[in-house]
């Protein structure tokens, strides 16, 4: 056994990183075309874990096929709504089963604490499961009591058809690996669409492993495609003619490549996208309360989170001791890798991506900006960026426009809280927002005008299955869990019968 920190390693973990990882089509693991190889790193350590292949389009064009194959054949969308709900019922036994490999496997691939990889990673997709597999038998259209004047006489009924929209691609990024690719799958096998997922390059073992535990609990040879692969995967998948809908979760700047590709064959597309998101403190704001969930709202996966909290505007009321208990506690956050529980802040997912992060803390260094915690670069082997806080921040400043998604919070103080309003909807994003008062008047009034798809009260980040989840502005377009993540699924066919 391997052991790493206070977490021994599970031999179902090592065998699979031992094991020559291929590609998920038709039902197995497949050697893919391509012969290129992606390495695929421990962020704790910066060693290589395993390698995946990096798929080309020929690759990309066999999953298409097993999917559109079971979607014609109507091998899962042909079962009984209640059939189909007991499978997906038994794929969240399944996953609860192989709950501790699935986390350790997200830790040591993305970086993140195992408390997080048990707690959401892994817990809170089962719930999710559970949650939309109850869609499947709930899928219902209307009727229609229409008025067609001819022919003179004539009468009509009309009803409408929820329909599943065909093949899907899911396209998943980093942060959450596992549970963003089942907010994708198990919508669009519950509505009854076969699915091609696409993991990030940085995170794909944990896809590989589910896409092997679904055929364990019963979904048919082919609804279930897994591809590993960078660029041109990406780029083959999005533009591929056989795929109905694409299902982003990433950047913006990727997501509208993606959906300018989409548009060229007309494929239904919806994008969840960055975010920069505020927070808005009043006078009457408890102050415990607002740090303890600043802190967890902007450094819960490192920061590495599209609807983390990054910049906060408090009142000049409370402004000095929300900043000072922002910056104690970062002060004294301990970093570790993800694999220690008692690890307060772990690694980001790549050497790439903590460079990003470090350039945006170089330029707000260079701008002179005021740094009451963190800022300084962490030595040694792994990816970590300390806990940062900025203080006074103008804004005008890049720190306050721009996404960083890492751990990096940006404090500006207000007198009014019309002017917090006006800061924080001067922005192109619109993902995500909070608002810390016990003011109900204050609380009404401001939601109201606050532009953003989720907007918390007194809580920075929580997400439920049956709560909308989306973007206004450049954060996207489209909205996930509910019934809403099933209509993104589904075509509206209207049937007009004359009698």
């Amino acid at each position: 056994m391997n052991t790493v920190a206070n977490v021994v390693v599970s031999e179902a973990v090592n065998q699979f990183l031992a094991r020559d990882l291929g590609l998920f089509i038709d039902g197995s693991a497949q050697p893919a075309h391509s012969p290129r190889r992606l390495d695929v790193f421990n962020p704790a350590t910066g060693e290589v874990l395993t390698t995946v292949p990096d798929a080309d389009a020929q690759d990309v064009d066999r999953a298409v096929s097993s999917a559109r194959q079971a979607f014609d054949l109507r091998v899962w969308s042909g079962l009984r709504p209640a059939d189909r709900e007991r499978i997906l019922l038994r794929l969240a036994d399944v996953i609860e089963r192989h709950a501790e490999e699935l986390a350790q496997l997200e830790t040591l691939n993305q970086g993140k604490s195992i408390n997080i990889a048990r707690a959401i990673e892994v817990g809170a997709s089962i719930e999710y499961v559970r949650y939309m597999a109850g869609w499947t038998t709930k899928i219902t259209g209307e009727t229609l009591d229409v008025s067609i004047p001819f022919p003179p006489g004539a009468r009509y009924s009309a009803f409408t058809r929820k329909e599943p929209v065909g093949v899907v691609a899911g396209i998943v990024p980093w942060n959450f690996p596992l549970m963003i690719a089942i907010w994708k799958l198990i919508p669009a096998l519950a509505a009854g669409c076969t699915i091609v997922i696409k993991p990030s390059p940085e995170t794909p073992l944990t896809a590989l492993r589910l896409a092997e535990l679904a055929i364990e609990a019963g979904v048919p040879t082919g609804v279930f495609n897994v591809v590993t692969g960078a660029r041109e995967c990406g780029a083959a998948l999005a533009a591929h003619p056989g795929i109905s809908k694409i299902s982003f979760t990433g950047s913006t700047p990727t997501g509208k490549l993606v959906g300018a590709a989409a548009v060229q064959n007309m494929t239904r597309f919806s994008l969840e996208l960055g975010g920069k998101n505020p927070a808005i403190m009043l006078a009457d704001v408890d102050v415990d309360q607002a740090v303890q969930g600043a802190l967890a709202g902007g450094f819960l996966n490192q920061g590495q989170v599209c609807a983390a909290v990054s910049r906060i505007y408090v009142h000049r009321s409370k402004y000095r001791q929300i900043a000072d208990g922002l910056a104690d506690i970062a002060n004294a956050m301990t970093l570790g890798p993800g694999l220690d529980p008692s690890a307060q802040i772990n690694p980001l997912v790549s050497s790439h991506h903590r460079a990003r992060v470090e350039q945006h803390i170089a330029q707000a260094k260079h701008a002179g900006l005021r740094f009451l915690a963190g800022g300084t670069p962490v030595e040694g082997a792994g990816y970590y960026v300390r806990p940062t806080v900025i203080g006074d921040v103008p804004h005008d400043a890049a720190i306050i426009r721009d996404e960083v998604f890492g751990p990096v919070l940006a404090l500006v103080p207000f007198d009014d809280p019309a002017e917090a309003l006006r800061l924080a909807n001067d922005s192109p994003y619109g993902l995500a927002a909070s608002l810390w008062t016990n003011d109900l008047r204050a609380t009404m009034n401001l939601v109201r005008d606050i532009d953003a798809g989720t907007v918390w009260v007194n809580s920075h980040v929580p997400l439920d299955p049956g709560m909308p989840f989306g973007g206004m502005k450049q954060s996207g377009m489209g909205r996930e869990f509910g019934k809403h993540a099933i209509d993104a699924f589904t075509e509206t066919k209207s049937v007009c019968i004359a009698h």
